[in-house]
């Protein structure tokens, strides 16, 4: 009782924080378990919809979540845009271009969501690659979509409203509306 007391007064005091920084635009009852770690590079932003939910906190969670939420807005004009009733878990999303997740979606920890590769692929000068920064491609993760645990979202990927995305899975591409998908390259599984 304690505990959920303290966590309860700690995640008002993070709201508190991250809205007075004016770097992250917050809705009402946006709830922090434990703060994330925030970059946002110059013009770049944040936006978080009402009543989602931004979870780091590994006690009372089901599974291990290996690290903290990560909101990364890393290039100018990058954004990153969560709509309203979502909950993100242990989860990096990191954007170098845009990524956008709808309303009431669900995404398990340990799940990577980033549009880009960090660095170009340069096969022209291979030893030059680590001074190089991808300019990434636009994620768009639509209403009801519920990620497992474990997933790898990447670049230039369309997921359809209420989709499901299976544990451990990788997605490049467009995933169709009210399906499942999963695997490595993700495949359909089903369809409804």
């Amino acid at each position: 009782m304690l505990l959920a007391i303290f966590d309860y007064i700690f995640s008002k005091l993070i709201f508190i924080y991250i809205r007075s920084t004016g770097k992250i635009g917050l809705g009402k009852k946006v709830l922090f378990k434990r703060m994330p770690l925030i970059r946002i590079v110059k013009s770049g932003k944040i936006e978080i919809g009402d009543g989602t939910t931004i979870n780091s906190l590994n006690r009372g969670y089901h599974i291990n979540m290996f690290g903290k939420c990560k909101l990364y807005a890393d290039k100018p004009n990058a954004e990153v845009i969560i709509g309203k009733n979502t909950r993100i878990h242990g989860t990096c999303v990191h954007a170098f271009n845009s990524i956008k997740i709808g309303n009431n979606c669900l995404i398990a920890a340990n799940t990577h969501i980033i549009d880009g590769n960090g660095h170009h692929l340069s096969f022209d000068a291979p030893e030059n690659r680590i001074n190089t920064f991808d300019d990434g491609n636009p994620i768009v993760i639509e209403d009801n979509v519920w990620i497992a645990a474990g997933c790898y979202i990447l670049g230039g990927t369309t997921i359809g409203n209420g989709s499901i995305i299976t544990a451990g899975s990788v997605v490049k591409g467009v995933i169709p509306a009210k399906c499942i998908y999963g695997g490595n390259p993700a495949k359909l599984v089903k369809q409804y």
